[in-house]
């Protein structure tokens, strides 16, 4: 038998955490006892792990609770919210799922980490709180509530049930031309929403459009938003902020001048990420991507879903022009574009990943034990990079990857507005050899690239030539 103390641990923190009363944890023992499958014994030793096992069966707590509380935690609440599972891990901080003691309404609770909880960030979450406020949308996630219990600071938002894209995609692979169609032009309904009241998200992506059972879209993760006018009050004016694989190239470029139209390209990449399924520029490190979206275009998207037609890829690539006056001016415009391919797609199957096997980490309660761990089970490569991303803390010696040139292109355009070929052409690799951005071994790989078919061309001629004299 397990000792005293480690078998009452889990009662006294169940008890403690008011969520449990005494007549729950004598119904639960009585259950075990007259399970013909448990092993008899008496009420005061009921293992702790088979006593929480049976509550969850009971529903009087959730498995994030009985966790909590096995590991001794017994405040399991913010204010007046009952934290009942957890989410995720955000930019920002975690993301617990909780519900309202008198309303009974569910909602997401994003928590401030005490080890973020500088002044700087409180000012931050207390902008992102005053930020949501003012949005309210069917396709934007609504703010309901916001406080603080004791030094945690938190955000309490609408739960969505279901997915995100990115995970949409993962599971089930890359989306119908309908499908993703559908959930961009919501999301681009909600972008548009908050473009009008001079509303710039700076962080949109897959992971940040959430997808309901019915097919409803939501965006999310207001953090990293800014006002346009209001550039001089952002402490994050001026800086790179986003992730890496969707950064539009004045972010990169000129982060304290962006636009409305930066979402937009980071909407085509969404989009792109969507039907493709992969980012436009896979693989690397947050500068080599960020010297990509400025130089490169990616591979064209029949590569991967042949069923595209040519006018979709032509929208893609409107929204994912390097400049962004060339680019689609209105969120407004993108959903009306998409609108003839958005056909009613009816209820998506949204199931989720499994699980990290790591055990999530415990509500931040100001202990010095509190876990600030990510789930690995979330973690994914597109997502490298988020945050505050700086190409110049990459070591680099100027040189581009030997990508543009060779790879197929959607829409790459001369000086002149007219369209390059597919392939690189003759007089364009000398060109590119010549280039001060290419290193000589990367001239030497070009330059093997046209000698080469150059050289088997002239000796099948040859050959020709002499079995010809020789007949």
């Amino acid at each position: 038998s397990l000792p005293t103390a480690t078998r009452s641990l889990f009662r006294d923190a169940a008890l403690l955490s008011s969520l449990v009363t005494r007549a729950d944890i004598d119904a639960a023992v009585a259950l075990i006892q007259t399970d013909p499958e448990a092993p008899p014994a008496p009420l005061t030793v009921t293992p702790d792990s088979l006593l929480a096992d049976k509550l969850v069966d009971m529903e009087v707590i959730t498995r994030y609770q009985a966790d909590q509380l096995l590991a001794g935690r017994n405040k399991l609440n913010l204010g007046p919210y009952i934290i009942t599972d957890w989410i995720a891990q955000g930019g920002m901080g975690q993301v617990f799922k909780a519900e309202h003691k008198m309303m009974g309404r569910e909602s997401a609770v994003k928590v401030l980490p005490l080890n973020k909880s500088t002044p700087e960030a409180i000012a931050n979450f207390n902008r992102e709180i005053r930020t949501q406020a003012q949005l309210d949308h069917p396709n934007l996630v609504r703010a309901y509530d916001a406080g603080h219990d004791g030094n945690v600071y938190y955000l309490v938002v609408e739960y969505v049930p279901g997915t995100d894209l990115r995970r949409l995609v993962r599971s089930q692979g890359p989306l119908s031309v309908q499908q993703a169609a559908n959930i961009i032009m919501q999301a681009a309904r909600g972008i548009d929403y908050a473009h009008q009241r001079g509303l710039i998200h700076r962080d949109v992506k897959p992971g940040n459009i959430l997808v309901r059972p019915d097919g409803v879209a939501k965006v999310s993760d207001l953090g990293l938003a800014g006002f346009v006018d209001k550039a001089e009050n952002d402490p994050r004016a001026g800086k790179i902020v986003g992730t890496a694989d969707y950064l539009s190239p004045e972010q990169i470029l000129s982060p304290a001048e962006i636009t409305p139209t930066s979402d937009i390209y980071s909407l085509g990449c969404t989009l792109y990420y969507a039907v493709c399924g992969k980012v436009p520029f896979p693989g690397g490190t947050p500068a080599s991507k960020a010297k990509r979206h400025l130089e490169e275009t990616p591979w064209h998207p029949r590569r991967f879903a042949p069923e595209i037609s040519e006018e979709f890829v032509e929208l893609i690539a409107d929204m994912m022009e390097k400049k962004p006056d060339d680019r689609i001016q209105s969120a407004a415009e993108v959903a009306q574009r998409l609108e003839p391919w958005a056909s009613d797609i009816g209820p998506i199957r949204t199931q989720h990943l499994s699980k990290s096997p790591w055990t999530p980490p415990p509500l931040p309660t100001g202990g010095e034990d509190d876990a600030q761990e990510t789930n690995p089970g979330f973690a994914e490569f597109e997502d490298v990079g988020s945050g505050h991303f700086d190409p110049s803390s990459q070591g680099s010696d100027g040189t581009f990857p030997l990508l543009s040139g060779l790879q197929e292109t959607s829409r790459v355009r001369t000086n002149h507005g007219r369209r390059k070929p597919p392939i690189l052409l003759l007089s364009e690799a000398k060109t590119l050899i010549e280039s001060p951005t290419i290193t000589k071994s990367a001239a030497v790989v070009i330059a093997l690239a046209i000698a080469v078919p150059a050289a088997l061309l002239l000796g099948a001629i040859m050959g020709f030539l002499v079995g010809s004299v020789m007949n």
